[in-house]
């Protein structure tokens, strides 16, 4: 069995590590690129959003390499997601690829058909192998998470934000193939470290930017052309509102603090949505309210076209920015995004942002 998944930022890490630890053979997908999106974009439906285009061409590459086996995520609600395992499925049958496809359903209370799920792939494995393959992966994913918000945090005060983005990149390296928790927690120790070694300018007030949107995009660097880092080396601070263990803990654990912390979100929407519209649609909009009473100077929109919930949510965001004023950039991606355009209107948002910080702190704008 040749075990293959779909990329998602840097899911591939924490999802490689559980697999190999299990004593699967893994074939990555190679990293997304302008061939696995021309793949998806010939073989999947044309009103099919971006994310499901990607996903088939990760699967094709993976495929060319041998892959026979490929997991997948479920889902359930208004957005599309779950209906990408079936619809890839079908896609793939028809261009006459062999493989069998094992499709992961969201935990639904009963932790007995949860795992029912996993007997496939895991049917020779004892429970402790599972146990340990899973707290290495998850201890991975944290820390990744840990990382790329420091990374965003401090890439705003850094003389040079480009050197901050290298020895984040060199962490990520580093860690693919460690699979000790303490040597993980020590890699991102010393990465701090050699961030703060840079020269920093503490006496900086960057700009603060939240990112909200649909996880995928969000997440993906490749969909939304490295906003993360495009925003980080122009001096401005980036809070994501979106990192994937946060949304593992929250779907698959139910813990007391997710819990905690989505009912703020649902409050602080409330005023202008008052129920679940699918997706992140919800989280879009308490996110945005939430980000500006932290205090943020914008929010930038990540949404794939055709994306229900996310237009459901972008109609509501003019008049959270009206009541707030609180600029907001909507940016709708698909796979005629030009990084031209998509540069001009980020650095014009950065300069409405620098002016009316200037205008707000009594500055002089020339």
């Amino acid at each position: 069995m040749k075990v293959t998944f779909p990329h998602m930022g840097q899911m591939n890490l924490s999802v490689k590590t559980l697999l190999r630890e299990l004593d699967l053979e893994v074939v990555e997908p190679p990293p997304i690129t302008d061939r696995t999106l021309d793949l998806g974009v010939k073989h999947a439906p044309e009103f099919a959003c971006l994310p499901l285009k990607i996903n088939i061409g990760n699967y094709i590459e993976a495929l060319e390499k041998g892959a026979d086996t490929i997991i997948m995520a479920g889902g359930c609600g208004p957005c599309r997601f779950g209906y990408y395992g079936e619809v890839q499925r079908e896609i793939l049958k028809d261009l006459d690829y062999d493989f069998e496809m094992v499709i992961f359903e969201p935990f639904q209370g009963s932790w007995q058909n949860f795992l029912q799920q996993f007997k496939f792939i895991f049917k020779h494995l004892s429970w402790w192998k599972l146990w340990s393959a899973w707290k290495l992966a998850w201890t991975k994913c944290q820390l990744i998470d840990e990382a790329a918000e420091y990374t965003n945090k401090l890439r705003g005060y850094a003389v040079n934000p480009e050197l901050v983005t290298e020895v984040y990149e060199d962490f990520l390296m580093e860690i693919e193939d460690l699979h000790d928790r303490e040597r993980l927690q020590s890699a991102v120790i010393e990465m701090k470290n050699q961030i703060l070694d840079l020269e920093i300018d503490w006496q900086k007030e960057p700009l603060k930017v939240g990112i909200v949107g649909e996880i995928y995009v969000v997440l993906e660097p490749f969909t939304n052309l490295n906003l993360e880092k495009k925003l980080g080396e122009m001096g401005v601070i980036v809070d994501r509102s979106i990192y994937l263990s946060d949304w593992i803990s929250e779907h698959l654990f139910s813990s007391s603090v997710d819990s905690e912390e989505h009912r703020r979100i649902e409050e602080a929407a409330e005023p202008y949505l008052k129920h679940f519209v699918g997706g992140h649609g919800l989280e879009t909009i308490g996110r945005t309210v939430l980000y500006n009473q932290e205090g943020y100077n914008g929010v930038v929109q990540l949404a794939p076209f055709t994306c229900m919930p996310e237009i459901v949510a972008e109609s509501i965001l003019p008049e959270v920015s009206r009541d707030l004023d609180l600029p907001v950039l909507s940016l709708t991606l698909d796979e005629h995004t030009g990084e031209a355009g998509y540069i001009t209107r980020l650095e014009a948002f950065v300069d409405l942002l620098e002016r009316k910080q200037q205008i707000t702190t009594g500055g002089q704008v020339i």
